[in-house]
C-alpha cells in the first residue's frame, strides 16, 4: 500500500507504527513541520510543510484555537495538493488530527482511507472543565462555551473519518457515540525490553553525586511542571515528605513551559510559583536533596525511572502519560491520583496505590508505606510491570493489534466528501 502520515512532530505517535509498516514493503511517505528538508527516517520518506499565513489578529478569542488549525490545515492541504501533483495517491492516510492537519486531505484524495488519532474530545462538565477548584476561570460559563468551541475541530473531522484509534479507554470514551463507535482502543506501546528493572542502574544527579537502588529515590515526572499534572498538590506535599524520609532523594523530570490548561502570571512559570510557595517550609539540608532535573534524554530518563523506589504519578480527567506505564514497566511502585485515566492502570492494593488527587497528606503516607514496606514495595513493582507487559507491551501486543488496525482500515469503504 501507499500510506501517508499526518503529524506535525512526525514520527510522535507513530514512532513504532510508521516503520515497521515500511519494514514490511509499504510506501510511507510523512508530512510534518518537524523538517525543513525532505529527508528518509527508517524507510517512510518524510517531506516538510509550511505555514505562510499568520493567525488574524481580529478573531474572536473562543475562536483562535479553531483558526489555528484552520492555518494548519490549509498548509497541510497545499502541500497534499504537490504531492498529488507529482503522482502520488495514498491508499491509506493516518494522521492525528489534534491540529488541524488532516481537516482537508478528504477534498485531495476522495479515495483513500483516513485513520485518525482519537486523542481528546474536550468536555466542559465538572469532571473535566471543573475539576480543581483551585484554578476555576473567572466566568465559568464563558469558560465551557470556548472548551465546547474547541471541539469544533473534532466536528469537522468526524465526516472525514473513516476509523479511529485511541491509546486508553478513558480518552476513547470522551468521545460522543457516533464517534466513539468508529475508534478502536489500542495504546502506543511500551518497549518492555528496554524499560525493565535493572538492579545495577547508576544515575548522576547535577551536584557530581550518584543514586542507585541501594539509595531511597522518589521520582516525578511531567513533560512540562504544571497543574494539570498534580505539581502544585506534589509540592505541597515536598515539605513533610522531606521531613519524614530525612534520606530521601526526590528527582523531579519536567520543563518550565505549559503543555496543557491555563498558562501562569505573565513572566512567571508554574515550576517557580510553586518552589516560593513551599521554599520557606523546607530546611536547606533537606532542599539540597531536591532535584529538578528539566528535560532530560531518553536514556537517562530510563535509568531515572530503573532507580526509583516510589514513583509519584497525578494528572486531571486527562490523557494518561507514557511515563506512567514506563516507570510501571520499570517495576517502580506507584502511588497514583484516583482519576479517571488511572483506573485503566492501577488496581488499588495490587499493583500500586491510589489516592485522592487533592489529598498531599494521603499521598506522603502511601509514599512512606511504600518505602517502609520492602515486600509491599517489591510486589507492587512487579504486578506493575506484569500489567504492562501483559496489556501494553509494544512488540507482542500493541504493534500487532495496531498493524491489524491499519488492514481493517484499507478495508473500508472510503468516506464521501459532504460539503
Amino acid at each position: 500500500m501507499k500510506i501517508l502520515f499526518i503529524h506535525q512532530n512526525f514520527p510522535g505517535q507513530y514512532k513504532h507504527l510508521a516503520p515497521a509498516l515500511a519494514a514490511a514493503g509499504h510506501q510511507c511517505v510523512a508530512l510534518t513541520l518537524r523538517v525543513k528538508e525532505p529527508t528518509t527516517w527508517q524507510g517512510v520518506r518524510v517531506l516538510p510543510y509550511s505555514i505562510q499565513r499568520k493567525q488574524g489578529g481580529g478573531t474572536h478569542p473562543w475562536l483562535l484555537d479553531f483558526d489555528t488549525k484552520v492555518i494548519r490545515g490549509e498548509a497541510c492541504f497545499n502541500a497534499a495538493l504537490k504531492l498529488r501533483e507529482a503522482g502520488f495517491q495514498p491508499d491509506v492516510i493516518i494522521g492525528h488530527h489534534g491540529w488541524g492537519e488532516t481537516m482537508f486531505l478528504r477534498d485531495v484524495w476522495p479515495t483513500a482511507r483516513i485513520g485518525l488519532y482519537c486523542e481528546l474530545y474536550h468536555r466542559s462538565d465538572d469532571q473535566h472543565l471543573g475539576f480543581d477548584p483551585e484554578f476555576q476561570p473567572k466566568v465559568p460559563v464563558a469558560e465551557s462555551l470556548r472548551i465546547r468551541l474547541k471541539n469544533i475541530n473534532n466536528m469537522v473531522h468526524f465526516p472525514v473519518a473513516d476509523a479511529g484509534i485511541s491509546p486508553t479507554y478513558f480518552q476513547a470514551d470522551t468521545f460522543p457515540e457516533e464517534w466513539r463507535r468508529k475508534i478502536d482502543v489500542i495504546h502506543d506501546g511500551i518497549d518492555t525490553t528496554a524499560m525493565t528493572a535493572n538492579p545495577d542502574v547508576r544515575f548522576a544527579l547535577p551536584d557530581g553525586s550518584e543514586v542507585t537502588r541501594q539509595d531511597e529515590v522518589i521520582t516525578f515526572v511531567n513533560r512540562n511542571l504544571e497543574p494539570y499534572r498534580g505539581y502544585h498538590i506534589f509540592m505541597r506535599a515536598l515539605p513533610r515528605l522531606l521531613k519524614e524520609r530525612p534520606n530521601a532523594q526526590v528527582l523531579i523530570v519536567g520543563g518550565d513551559e505549559v503543555s496543557y490548561g491555563a498558562r501562569p502570571p505573565k513572566g512567571q512559570t508554574w515550576k517557580q510559583i510553586f518552589i516560593d510557595e513551599v521554599r520557606g517550609q523546607i530546611p536547606t539540608a533537606n532542599w539540597n536533596r531536591v532535584h529538578f532535573l528539566g528535560k532530560i534524554p531518553y536514556d537517562q530518563f530510563t535509568r531515572l525511572l530503573q532507580v526509583s523506589r516510589v514513583h509519584l504519578y497525578l494528572t486531571y480527567p486527562f490523557v494518561l502519560s507514557w511515563s506512567l506505564f514506563e516507570a510501571m514497566s520499570a517495576e517502580a511502585a506507584i502511588v497514583a491520583s484516583d482519576t479517571g485515566p488511572l483506573k485503566e492502570a492501577i488496581r488499588h492494593g495490587e499493583n500500586g496505590l491510589l489516592v485522592d488527587f487533592f489529598d498531599g497528606d494521603a499521598l506522603v503516607s502511601e509514599c512512606c508505606r511504600l518505602l517502609e514496606d520492602v515486600d509491599m514495595r517489591r510486589a507492587f513493582g512487579q504486578a506493575a510491570r506484569q500489567h504492562i507487559v501483559q496489556n501494553y507491551d509494544l512488540q507482542t501486543h500493541c504493534l500487532p493489534r495496531q498493524l491489524e488496525w491499519v488492514n481493517h482500515l484499507a478495508s473500508l469503504t472510503p468516506q464521501p466528501v459532504k460539503d
